[in-house]
């Protein structure tokens, strides 16, 4: 490979690395050309699996500034599958894709700048999709924010229902009130014409 080839190599690998939201490496030893391109419609739109080299791809990773989480994984024949956007399905499709074909091999990746290894991508792999996962917090909100509406919507009308009640408690104690004085007035009034 010429010199510039291997620098237009590097700087489209390392471009990868910088906009992706995740890359995951694997070996892909004894895999036909069919089975690779099945492994890349399984991976879905937001995923571009590549065959690299791995001396290539230390010097792009080492420039993306993510070599130390890479580098270990780069031994032997490496491929990456690079994905732009829900690494969830990306994770899946490779996971699914292994269990159906042994000879393709999760090594790790990075995720959000966060090295994984192959354990971990299996785990994301388990989790649900970006979409579903966003529709279920949306639900989730849409619900807590109704409750929130009835608590908001019963405070006037207890508070209502509660003026209500203390101001037919004050009628019904009125009469009873001015009952209880009538009495004492006439007792009053009986005195003041006694003494006069």
């Amino acid at each position: 490979m010429a010199r510039a080839d291997k620098a237009a190599a590097v700087a489209e690998l390392k471009d990868a690395f910088e906009s992706s939201s995740g890359a995951m490496l694997t070996e892909y030893r004894g895999l036909t050309v069919a089975q690779l391109s099945e492994l890349r419609r399984s991976l879905g739109d937001n995923a571009r699996f590549a065959v690299v080299k791995n001396t290539l791809t230390k010097i792009a990773a080492r420039e993306a500034g993510i070599a130390e989480e890479l580098e270990q994984l780069l031994q032997g024949p490496s491929a990456i599958a690079f994905v732009s956007g829900d690494v969830v399905e990306a994770a899946k499709g490779l996971r699914d894709f292994a269990k159906a074909n042994p000879d393709l091999v999760i090594k790790g990746g990075v995720v959000d700048g966060k090295p994984m290894t192959p354990d971990e991508i299996t785990k994301l792999a388990s989790l649900e999709s970006r979409e579903v996962l966003l529709a279920k917090l949306a639900g989730a909100m849409k619900a807590s924010m109704g409750n929130a509406a009835a608590v908001f919507n019963a405070l006037p009308v207890k508070t209502a229902q509660l003026a209500e009640a203390l101001r037919a408690k004050r009628e019904s104690e009125a009469p009873a009130e001015a009952s209880a004085e009538a009495p004492a007035e006439a007792a009053e009034a009986s005195e003041a014409s006694d003494e006069g």
